[in-house]
């Protein structure tokens, strides 16, 4: 977040860079605009919900305007669990209703083992995020929240159905579902442990599909974290691994170029599933390729398209401002985690941070 823009502005700029955030960028004019090469290279066919997150329109919102940005991969976010304890406290298939996982952490705790294994610990963020926002879409509308990450005018995370999202997230935290120590709890650190057997599920990205394969092979499930009602719309953080341009790159067609070779070649895409664990993206007409039989990229997969054919693709709250995950939901959420802050607090905290960095 602090070095991205001096690296920009610097005598050096990279041709290609992750980007922790656009719109900063884009209004100090650090990031080319990617226009030219989506009309050269087709871009502006491929499905338009894959560029949507990293257009900025000239009022400074996101979701719409010229293209700044483009995805190496497309994430997903679920509950993975591990397969030998979910069988444990009999869970014979992924939950249908937020309900019947509320049922399967409470088995879990009452068997002595831990119901969700979490990070919170400040230099990772605040991994409680992960789970708030699922419990967000499963009491509400994705619109509202994707409407306050793009920066929409009166946009607010303050809601009546997200103060019950997170009431409920207080509830978990209250019945300790969670590690007593999450605060201290890096994002290596919870991964690890989950991988070593302690905690029946962990909200996360198929980012990790790959190690968890590895290390959990055959023993590692995932599924999109449930609606309220059976049978309601899927919904899940599903944002692309985002990479731009400098505005000043000395080899900037190159970088145009990689963009669509990664989406659009065919071995390139295989690398991308075999050991990225995402969806390529690119053409719609273009088929996913498939990881090895068994794999759990192959549930991250198939998930991924019961989630867009839902159109429920959010990105992540912890993305609407430069500074919203670290002064506003991380210590928000520490904060609830130690029981000195409530859900209306919580939210009426990070509502009044989002708008004191809008200048609103």
């Amino acid at each position: 977040m602090n070095a991205t823009p001096r690296l920009l502005s610097g005598d050096n700029p990279p041709d290609l860079i992750r980007l922790p955030t656009m719109v900063s960028l884009v209004q100090d004019n650090l990031l080319k605009n990617l226009d030219e090469y989506a009309a050269a290279f087709g871009w502006d066919q491929w499905p338009p919900a894959q560029l949507s997150q990293n257009r900025v329109a000239a009022d400074g919102t996101r979701g719409a305007g010229s293209l700044y940005a483009m995805g190496l991969n497309y994430s997903l976010t679920g509950v993975f669990y591990n397969k030998e304890l979910a069988a444990q406290i009999g869970m014979t298939e992924p939950p249908k209703t937020v309900a019947e996982f509320d049922a399967l952490l409470a088995e879990a705790k009452a068997q002595g083992l831990l119901p969700m294994m979490v990070w919170n610990a400040t230099a990772s963020g605040g991994g409680l995020a992960f789970p708030l926002q699922q419990l967000m879409a499963a009491y509400g509308p994705t619109g509202p929240i994707n409407d306050w990450i793009f920066q929409q005018p009166d946009a607010t995370i303050d809601t009546a159905t997200n103060l019950q999202a997170t009431e409920h997230l207080q509830g978990w935290i209250d019945s300790g579902y969670f590690p007593e120590d999450a605060n201290a709890i890096q994002y290596t650190d919870a991964n690890a442990r989950f991988r070593g057997g302690e905690g029946v599920f962990i909200f996360n990205g198929d980012w990790e599909n790959a190690t968890y394969d590895g290390e959990m092979s055959g023993n590692v499930g995932f599924f999109v974290f449930p609606p309220l009602e059976e049978g309601g719309s899927l919904a899940a953080m599903s944002a692309p691994l985002t990479f731009g341009i400098a505005a000043d790159a000395p080899n900037a067609d190159c970088a145009a170029f990689f963009f669509n070779w990664v989406a659009t070649n065919e071995t390139a895409r295989e690398i991308n599933v075999a050991i990225g664990g995402s969806n390529p993206g690119g053409p719609a007409d273009l088929a996913i390729p498939t990881a090895a039989e068994g794999s759990v990229t192959n549930e991250t997969l198939a998930a991924g398209g019961e989630v867009a054919q839902d159109n429920g693709q959010m990105d992540f709250i912890a993305n609407a401002t430069g500074s919203i995950f670290a002064a506003g939901w991380t210590p928000g959420l520490q904060e609830m985690v130690g029981g000195r802050q409530d859900a209306a607090g919580l939210l009426q905290a990070v509502q009044a941070e989002y708008e004191d960095e809008l200048g609103r």
